[in-house]
């Protein structure tokens, strides 16, 4: 898959000089939606505040004590509303960080999913990335750190992860601003399909499993011809998810 990606418009009268108009709290009439996901510490709130202009609205999500926080920009005349899901390590479900921020990407129906990831402990990211991606077809990876990565001397081939990923890999570091425009630019190509991701999936499944599967996503696609992914709805109810079970029986998904 090409994922290379054009810098953002700079020099634009409508916009700053990141080819970005910032709106903060302005968070209603958008035409896309953003979830920002990621490991703790990757610097995901940077790249939320390099985005939306450094203010959060922060509240809970309904019906947890988890903080949500919101934000909006305006890019090439179109608005993008940003949520920044918790920190979390996997979207096994095992807290309510993991439920709320695996609920939002799958049930949430974002227009992108932008994956943030630290360059220079890439390996341990990995593991959220994946998740992610057997959930989603539309993501970015936003690869940030890489000043932290280039002191380290780490070294990475963003256009082979690209291709491995089958997303688009924008290098960036937030704290200094560097990438954003590009960043911004992926995301848009994404949002407008201009861009198609391929994204990685598991493949080497066993027989007896893929058949369980193929005719527990079967089902769940006619008694919910809209609901996004269940091959992965049908793995996590063959694994015994107690959570997504609730989910496909109340039909409350969000």
């Amino acid at each position: 898959m090409e994922t290379k990606v054009k810098s953002a418009c700079e020099t634009c009268p409508q916009f700053n000089a990141n080819g970005l108009k910032k709106l903060g709290v302005q968070t209603d009439d958008f035409d896309f939606v953003i979830a920002l996901a990621g490991n703790p510490n990757t610097g995901k709130s940077t790249v939320f505040n390099a985005l939306t202009g450094l203010r959060q609205h922060t509240g809970n999500w309904p019906g947890k004590t988890v903080t949500r926080a919101e934000g909006a920009y305006v890019y090439n005349d179109q608005k993008y509303k940003l949520v920044d899901l918790p920190g979390t390590y996997s979207l096994l479900s095992t807290s309510e960080d993991e439920e709320v921020a695996r609920n939002f990407i799958l049930f949430g129906k974002p227009s992108v999913t932008v994956i943030v990831v630290d360059a220079s402990r890439l390996e341990r990211n990995l593991n959220l990335v994946l998740q992610i991606l057997e959930i989603t077809d539309r993501a970015v990876l936003c690869l940030n750190l890489m000043d932290e990565a280039k002191r380290n001397k780490i070294e990475i081939d963003e256009r082979s992860l690209a291709r491995e990923l089958g997303i688009p890999v924008v290098p960036t570091s937030a704290r200094f601003n560097k990438g954003i425009p590009e960043l911004i630019q992926a995301i848009t190509e994404v949002a407008n399909g201009n861009i198609i991701c391929k994204p990685h999936r598991i493949k080497n499944v066993p027989k007896n499993i893929q058949s369980a599967v193929q005719k527990l996503s079967t089902a769940i696609e006619k008694e919910y011809p809209t609901i996004p992914n269940s091959r992965w709805l049908a793995f996590r109810l063959l694994e015994g998810d107690a959570q997504i079970m609730e989910a496909l029986k109340t039909g409350q998904f969000v």
